[in-house]
């Protein structure tokens, strides 16, 4: 399996200064700093790349356990809502949460939320986060 890489730089203090993340891939690099992180200032943050990490592996990881439980996905929608908060001695990330809908013929909802329960206790990302509590709200779209 191949191995990913990322990188990051900062200058400067950390509410006066700024820095820059890259994907190693080279499909996004972009600004970031203490307002876009702790405040809603523009640029980027580690945990909204979290975010976007954990949702697009969540929608893999379901994709994948329909597919090998016989059922097809048309269409796997996945919202990750990462909480950074102060936990005394710092900050945390305190919770993620999973939102999903997909369209998935044949199946009934019963079956599709034990394949969710599945695939969000088996993604590597869920895996690499299992010190953060993970929540799931799962919809079968009809």
């Amino acid at each position: 399996m191949p191995m990913r890489r990322s990188e990051a730089e900062w200058t400067g203090s950390l509410r006066e200064g700024g820095g820059r993340m890259k994907l190693g891939s080279g499909a996004y690099e972009g600004a970031y700093s203490f307002p876009s992180r702790f405040e809603n200032g523009q640029g980027t943050n580690p945990e909204e790349l979290i975010a976007a990490a954990h949702a697009g592996c969540f929608s893999m990881a379901l994709s994948a356990a329909l597919t090998k439980a016989g059922f097809t996905p048309e269409r796997i929608h996945t919202t990750a809502s990462v909480h950074l908060e102060a936990d005394g001695g710092g900050f945390a990330i305190t919770r993620i949460e999973l939102v999903t809908e997909a369209s998935v013929p044949g199946i009934d909802d019963a079956g599709f939320q034990q394949q969710a329960e599945g695939a969000k206790a088996n993604c590597p990302v869920s895996k690499a986060l299992a010190g953060t509590k993970i929540s799931l709200q799962a919809t079968l779209l009809g």
